[in-house]
């Protein structure tokens, strides 16, 4: 039951990050692309419908993890209480920027609201990948299994290791590269006129940003963390998860190069479930790796509750994740069509 508990939590963290991750984008880089009222008002009614059932994803995968690793989650939420902090935060600053844009027809106010969800999409996106850095470099675990830490500490990579470092910095910087091109693959697919031909020129410089950054983050990644090594060599049949990535990448070029807005898309979607499944498989069965020498790593086994728990609590994810991803199909094809034009 572990490792089917394990599949599903990186399932749904996969899943939000990519459906989530296109509105994150398209926010990031909202300052760029979108020039005008009509325009920033287009980018926003592109996104309108979907983006707080994309964060139903997310409340999934914390009850999955409340449920099938309690203590994984406990000890995550002791020792990321500042980043978590941060970044509920941010969840709220950027729904209240959405909401509240147009309730006053005042410059000032939307301008307000404007930078807001600019500067909340972009920060979360960098959180999110930042997050993402401390799970595969690994965390001051005690012999007790609890850690905690700070903000940043030295900027060392091993022992008593902050949030912030050299390596989640660059972890961080790639996923807010990603993301905006995820976000400009949106914008293009779901908006016309000039809004969507600079999210195009958006998205085919941000390809090159991401490609590098791609290239350099899995370089020090291979380097710092060996459990990636060793899954690899012993599984080598988990190279299909990065050559899927990097497939998608060349093909979200290739479609860009095309004026294929939906196709590429698309690829950037596969691409992120791709680096996402490759980070999962090389870590597996770690769910926290130890940043220091004598510590000692948590793995699925060790974090999973109750066998006889855990397997009833199955039938019940199902059915409810049935009904989550019913939903939000439904509302794709109903919204998400791209029919958005502030042109028009």
């Amino acid at each position: 039951m572990e490792t089917v508990w394990f599949v599903l939590l990186a399932f749904l963290l996969t899943g939000y990050v990519v459906l989530d991750g296109f509105d994150l984008g398209a926010g990031a880089i909202s300052r760029w692309v979108a020039r005008s009222e009509d325009e920033r008002a287009a980018l926003l009614r592109s996104i309108g419908p979907l983006w707080d059932g994309n964060e139903v994803w997310l409340i999934a995968a914390g009850g999955t993890l409340f449920m099938a690793f309690p203590r994984l989650f406990s000890a995550a939420f002791a020792g990321f209480y500042l980043p978590l902090t941060i970044f509920v935060w941010l969840i709220v600053l950027r729904g209240l920027s959405i909401e509240l844009r147009g309730h006053f027809a005042s410059r000032v106010w939307t301008d307000v609201w404007d930078f807001v969800f600019f500067g909340s999409s972009l920060l979360l996106a960098l959180v999110l990948g930042v997050a993402l850095g401390n799970v595969v470099r690994g965390v001051p675990l005690d012999a007790e299994g609890w850690f905690f830490t700070p903000l940043w500490t030295d900027f060392a990579l091993a022992g008593e290791v902050g949030v912030v470092d050299p390596y989640t910095l660059l972890v961080g910087v790639t996923a807010l590269s990603a993301l905006s091109m995820h976000g400009a693959a949106w914008l293009a697919h779901a908006t016309g006129g000039a809004l969507a031909a600079r999210a195009v020129r958006a998205s085919s410089w941000l390809w090159w940003s991401t490609a590098l950054l791609t290239s350099g983050m899995t370089a020090a990644s291979f380097a710092l963390q060996p459990q990636l090594v060793t899954n690899l060599r012993d599984q080598p049949w988990g190279m299909a998860f990065p050559l899927v990535a990097i497939a998608a990448l060349v093909a979200h070029r290739a479609f860009v190069r095309r004026e294929e807005a939906t196709r590429a898309f698309l690829a950037s979607a596969t691409y992120l479930g791709g680096m996402l499944a490759s980070v999962a498989f090389g870590l597996y069965p770690l769910v926290l790796p130890s940043s220091l020498e004598s510590g000692q790593a948590m793995t699925a086994f060790d974090a999973h509750g109750p066998g006889d728990g855990t397997a009833i609590a199955l039938w019940w994810w199902i059915p409810g994740m049935t009904i989550v991803i019913g939903y939000t199909v439904l509302v794709y094809r109903t919204f998400g069509r791209g029919n958005v034009n502030p042109d028009s």
